[in-house]
């Protein structure tokens, strides 16, 4: 029988050993479905449903050289796909459908209702290096802690030596661009991030080539260039995380054995995606945003929604954090270290719901992701698996001097303090109290205040 491929969040044909599988038993058609109302409801941001598209219409284009058609089906949500990928299926004779698993509850429950239609899946786990359930503490539970999480899984991986699959011989084939194009609208805010093969691979190579060996010394610097700059692909699956580590070893094959270097610092990063996978499969209530560590269900968060809107929208009087949400406003993407000051601003200065938090970065980010979301914000919440205590509260004075040093990202994004010395720009209210002229926000909560505050409700 010949199977077809449903494209999910695996926008990528090279590294992608499903698809591979599919079209070496004979696949010549995929498929890709548009869920708006769906993705409204999962609070996909809108600059990331821009970015897929554009993929989506790239890789249609990209496929047509190795003879596979890349057909767009409309439905409004997952309820419709099962009747929808059944008359498709039924339209080519055929029952076999190849995929990628997708983790989250509702997916998985999408794709039990596909196999009541008499569809056969046959799911690849595409988005993991270690299959679920394969990295386990002795007693055969999943690791609740990083660390021991992280060796187990070193271990797993060395002694695999998984491979990535070559695609089948290029075949020549017709294709009509209509048939990706016609639901497919840009929204256009992510024409900053190109969605071809080519210049993905560069931005790749050159991280790895130039960049990797800086990454621990740089990545908390927001006014550098320090990061990858590859998570949007990695959580739309344009670039897989094995592809990411094959390339790796190849620059440097020892860094597996060297977890000290500054090489291995980003390999760690990417052990943490894996990390956080890992616990949605296991705890489906993370999946359903309720807190990990059920004790701090007896916090009593603060319903502000003045500070809230002060927060989202970059007027907090806390410079670093202003300038924060700002870029995550203009550009739909933040950068790693200010992520976690915001979070921390919002879950224990502010004493607002890690929820709200969480649900407002995923309609705004690029590389909005639900596992590495949720688990970013439990963490800085306080609330997570392996989080950070709850005492530890980010001072974002002594945070915006330690990484924003002269205010070069400051002044970028909160261009109402140029004039502010550096010195003074961390915190300038004093200073422009003695200008008595300024465009600036005063604060809307005292450090040591809120300190205290977020101490006492995290007590119970």
């Amino acid at each position: 029988m010949t199977p077809i491929f449903w494209f999910r969040r695996d926008l990528r044909y090279f590294a992608n050993e499903a698809l591979i599988a599919a079209v070496e038993n004979g696949a010549s058609e995929a498929l890709f479905f548009v869920c708006e109302k769906q993705w409204r409801e999962h609070d996909v941001a809108p600059i990331q449903i821009d970015l897929l598209k554009r993929r989506v219409a790239w890789l249609g284009e990209a496929l047509a050289q190795h003879a596979i058609t890349l057909h767009i089906v409309e439905v409004d949500t997952f309820a419709e796909i099962p009747k929808a990928l059944k008359d498709f299926c039924d339209e080519r004779s055929t029952n076999l459908v190849y995929a990628n698993t997708e983790y989250e509850v509702n997916e998985r429950e999408r794709d039990r209702l596909c196999q009541t239609q008499g569809l056969e899946l046959k799911l690849y786990d595409g988005d993991l290096v270690a299959p679920p359930h394969s990295v386990k503490t002795k007693s055969g539970e999943m690791f609740k802690v990083f660390t021991p999480f992280k060796k187990a899984w070193l271990k797993q991986y060395e002694q695999t030596h998984f491979y990535i699959p070559s695609w089948p011989k290029e075949k020549s084939a017709n294709y009509t661009t209509w048939q990706v194009a016609k639901c497919l609208t840009s929204y256009g805010s992510s024409s900053k991030w190109p969605v071809d093969d080519e210049n993905i691979a560069q931005i790749a190579n050159h991280f790895i080539e130039y960049k990797c060996g800086k990454y621990q010394a740089q990545r908390d610097i927001p006014s550098v260039k320090g990061t990858s700059g590859l998570s949007p692909y990695l959580a739309l699956g344009i670039i897989s995380v094995k592809q990411l580590l094959a390339q790796l070893q190849l620059y440097y094959p020892d860094i597996l054995h060297t977890t000290s270097s500054s090489e291995f610092c980003w390999v760690n990063e990417l052990i943490w995606r894996e990390f956080y996978r890992h616990l949605i499969i296991s705890f489906e209530q993370l999946c359903r945003h309720r807190n990990f560590n059920e004790k701090y269900d007896a916090v009593v968060w603060r319903q502000d929604e003045q500070q809230f809107s002060a927060w989202c929208e970059g007027r907090t009087g806390y410079p670093i954090v202003d300038a924060a949400m700002r870029q995550l406003n203009q550009t739909g993407w933040m950068h790693n270290r200010l992520r976690m000051i915001v979070a921390s601003f919002l879950t224990k200065h502010l004493l607002i719901d890690w929820r709200r938090g969480e649900k407002y970065f995923m309609q705004n980010l690029i590389d909005g992701d639900l596992a590495s979301n949720n688990g970013g914000w439990q963490w800085a919440a306080s609330t997570g698996c392996d989080a950070q205590p709850y005492f530890r509260i980010f001072n974002p004075i002594a945070q915006s001097e330690k990484f924003d040093p002269q205010g070069d990202f400051i002044r970028k994004y909160v261009p109402e303090l140029n004039e502010v010395p550096d010195k003074h720009i961390h915190f300038p209210h004093d200073y422009l109290a003695l200008k008595q002229s300024s465009d600036y926000v005063a604060p809307i909560v005292d450090h040591k205040e809120a300190r205290a505050r977020a101490l006492a409700a995290f007590k119970v």
